[in-house]
């Protein structure tokens, strides 16, 4: 079943969702890039400030593929208490690299997702590294949020193999980028583990704006719920159950 990831700004966003059934909270700053991260002590305020059933996802920023600067900067969110953190792969840099310094976080069983970006065209080659690696998830999302969705961005097939091979490999797979209501008849037969929606849920459909609770409502009552029915999840809730 395909859930539904919501990304928020703030900690009132974030109660905001938290009772409308959304899947994965799903912290960020749109206003600064694509995965614009939210300070660490406030990713922190938030997670104290939810209930502890939910499911909270972090994303660490727009930052360069070097070891140097990325693993910090998943380190110092890990204290967080987040169960998720997204690290977009952006082009350029020593991926490899990067690969091979996060190893020290996945040891500590500290679930990473990993963010492709479909209008970079990426290679897929790179999903059987993340699982030797440990990753638990893997998603495809847009870098730049100005020239369409993701849809418009890749087309079906590539859509389809991108699922199939995570799948395969047994890594949580999940669909963003500018997603609208429309297209989520389209994605659901992919069967991703979740789509994920941050200006399909603001007013205006302007990704910086607030949050409208019933946009989420809308979106919620389109898609059935993954992590409420059942999946088994990593990190802080799981080892407190």
């Amino acid at each position: 079943m395909t859930g539904m990831l919501a990304s928020v700004n703030s900690l009132d966003e974030a109660l905001l969702v938290a009772p409308l059934g959304v899947d994965i909270i799903d912290l960020k700053q749109p206003a600064h890039g694509a995965l614009g991260a939210l300070p660490v002590a406030e990713v922190a305020r938030i997670v104290t400030g939810l209930p502890a059933a939910c499911v909270v996802s972090a994303t660490v920023g727009d930052l360069p593929m070097e070891p140097a600067v990325l693993l910090p900067a998943v380190q110092a969110m890990a204290e967080t208490g987040v169960d998720f953190i997204k690290i977009g792969f952006f082009p350029g840099g020593d991926w490899q690299a990067c690969l091979t310094a996060l190893s020290a976080v996945t040891e500590r069983r500290i679930a990473l997702v990993a963010v492709l970006f479909a209008d970079s065209q990426p290679d897929f080659g790179i999903i059987a590294q993340l699982r030797q690696a440990s990753f638990r998830g893997v998603m495809l999302d847009t870098a730049d949020k100005r020239h369409g969705s993701l849809t418009e961005a890749m087309d079906f097939a590539a859509l389809q193999k991108f699922t199939e091979i995570a799948r395969n490999y047994h890594l949580l797979t999940g669909l963003a980028g500018s997603l609208k209501v429309s297209d989520i008849s389209n994605l659901l037969p992919l069967q991703a583990d979740y789509l994920g929606f941050r200006g399909a849920l603001c007013l205006s459909d302007c990704r910086t704006e607030s949050v409208d609770a019933s946009k989420v409502i809308e979106i919620k009552s389109l898609l059935p719920s993954f992590y409420r029915a059942g999946a088994s999840l990593c990190g802080r809730h799981a080892a407190e159950r």
